[in-house]
């Protein structure tokens, strides 16, 4: 096989990272790096003009190698409503994921229609985050910038715009927005209705679907010479993160992944489409032709890094004081939801801090910080089994909270057996470099993940006498107590009662 690189493209809310690895065999040639600006709820913006220098920052690190790309992929944070003008400038900041002010539009929109036929229409019951709740928000508060959008973009959507002209999206991500069926594969008007005026105006604007692995189009000149790369290069459609995650991971039917980032997740890979009525799974397409049911949770790391600023720690530190405590349960309980949450929707929803006695230490309260977390994510993989998904095998945790020594232990703990821990977690950029493989030589994904030896990783074990049902069933009870934080239901039978 002829040598060549790929170039895999992760924008996150924090950072672009690249990674340039051999089409062959997977191997790592070259990374980078470069920050994005923060974005903090309730109101979470970025402008999508700053992915774009980011980016370009990024790519400078790689060096002489970057002029050997034959392919490139992005991947990207899900949800983000990117507006465009004819001239190809972004009217107004994108809203990201995590920007919670959309939360009574989709309340509105729910009601609307009813949870059932959201559920069954598009996979998933909208909640604050998802792109249709964002542009039902606009269509009423900046009708006017609205009228002069001619083009609707995801974040990865809008990278790949930049790197080939051309305005398309995957099933992947395309299924996060609210507007597309995964199931059928295609854009649905009467979901659109419920948000704007005019729904079939607006699918013009929307963007081609593509198979993620598909050639979209061809690295432009312009493009090329910002990234320090050979004109023509292979762009692939790409994917939204969590799709391009799986694909990094190997990840096998049967396989749950647990991340840990600024938002956490829980996911698997499904060979039919699921439709949770209650609103906690959301039924995302993958980007390998199958299905992808997900549950997010809003709070992860930024719980952790939070508490450890309060008591005057470095999270490293803050970690080790976690670990330093005793693992069995303590009365001690902490519900994250320092910025609201999604999984249960609670977008008004505060933190909370319970069951605290004179003798609680600080190695406690670093524990039932972490607990906390990592409760709400185990909640999620609840509801995964109950949409349909089947669990077995053990867990994969991977994100930023992976690297600490205090999550892997406490997941391992809570679980009740043992956890896989890639030695990479830098899974959303390999995954979208599989999909540029995919688009250079044209394979399946799967042929290219059993090439580079994708999966694997370290097995932590859990401690004895953790006693995990315990656990969690003290988190449950803090999680449900009546006026421990306000409940936005979903409309749907039992929502009151999400996991």
């Amino acid at each position: 096989m002829r040598s060549s690189l790929v170039l895999g493209v992760d924008s996150s809310t924090q950072s672009v990272k690249v990674e340039l690895r051999r089409a062959e065999d997977g191997a790592i040639v070259a990374t980078g790096r470069s920050p994005h600006p923060a974005a903090t709820p309730p109101r979470s913006e970025q402008s999508p003009a700053d992915w774009w220098r980011a980016l370009v920052a990024a790519c400078a690190q790689l060096g002489e190698a970057r002029s050997k790309v034959g392919a490139v992929a992005v991947a990207a944070q899900q949800h983000g409503l990117v507006l465009l003008d004819d001239a190809g400038v972004a009217l107004r900041p994108a809203p990201l994921w995590n920007d919670t002010t959309a939360a009574p539009a989709a309340a509105t929109l729910v009601a609307s229609l009813g949870a059932r036929a959201w559920a069954q229409g598009c996979g998933s019951v909208p909640v604050a985050s998802f792109t249709i709740a964002k542009l039902a928000q606009l269509h009423r508060s900046e009708p006017e910038l609205l009228s002069r959008t001619t083009r609707v973009m995801l974040p990865h959507d809008y990278l790949t715009w930049r790197l080939c002209g051309a305005h398309v999206t995957d099933p992947g991500d395309a299924s996060g927005t609210g507007w597309f069926d995964p199931a059928r594969g295609r854009y649905r008007t009467d979901l659109l209705a419920a948000a704007v005026d005019d729904p079939d105006a607006w699918v013009a604007r929307l963007p081609q679907v593509l198979a993620s692995s598909a050639q979209a189009g061809r690295l432009t000149g312009e493009a090329a010479g910002e990234l320090g790369m050979p004109p023509g290069v292979a762009v692939a459609a790409g994917t939204g993160d969590n799709m391009a995650a799986a694909l990094g991971l190997g990840v096998a039917p049967g396989q749950v992944v647990i991340s840990l980032g600024t938002s956490g997740t829980a996911y698997g890979v499904a060979e039919h489409p699921t439709a949770d009525e209650t609103g906690a799974v959301a039924g995302f397409a993958s980007a390998s032709r199958g299905f992808l049911p997900l549950v997010c949770t809003l709070n992860a790391t930024r719980v952790t890094d939070t508490v450890a600023g309060w008591m005057g720690l470095h999270v490293d530190a803050f970690a080790r004081l976690a670990l330093d405590a005793d693992p069995a349960p303590v009365e001690a309980v902490l519900v994250p939801y320092f910025d609201g949450e999604r999984t249960p929707n609670r977008p008004d929803a505060a933190g909370l801090l319970s069951g605290l006695r004179t003798g609680t230490g600080r190695a406690e309260l670093a524990r039932v910080a972490h607990d906390g977390v990592l409760c709400g994510l185990l909640d999620g993989v609840d509801a995964l089994r109950l949409a349909g998904l089947r669990v077995s095998g053990p867990p994969v945790l991977v994100g930023g909270g992976a690297r600490s020594a205090a999550y892997r232990q406490r997941a391992a703990d809570l679980w009740g057996t043992g956890i896989v821990v890639p030695e990479d977690d830098e899974v959303v950029a390999t995954g979208a470099a599989v999909l540029a493989a995919c688009a250079l030589e044209g394979v399946s994904t799967r042929a290219v993940g059993d090439r580079w030896g994708l999966g694997g990783g370290a097995m932590v074990e859990p401690r004895p006498g953790a006693h995990p049902e315990e656990v969690r069933a003290r988190y449950r009870a803090a999680r449900d107590r009546p006026g421990a934080s306000k409940l936005t239901a979903l409309g749907a039978p039992g929502a009151g009662d999400l996991t």
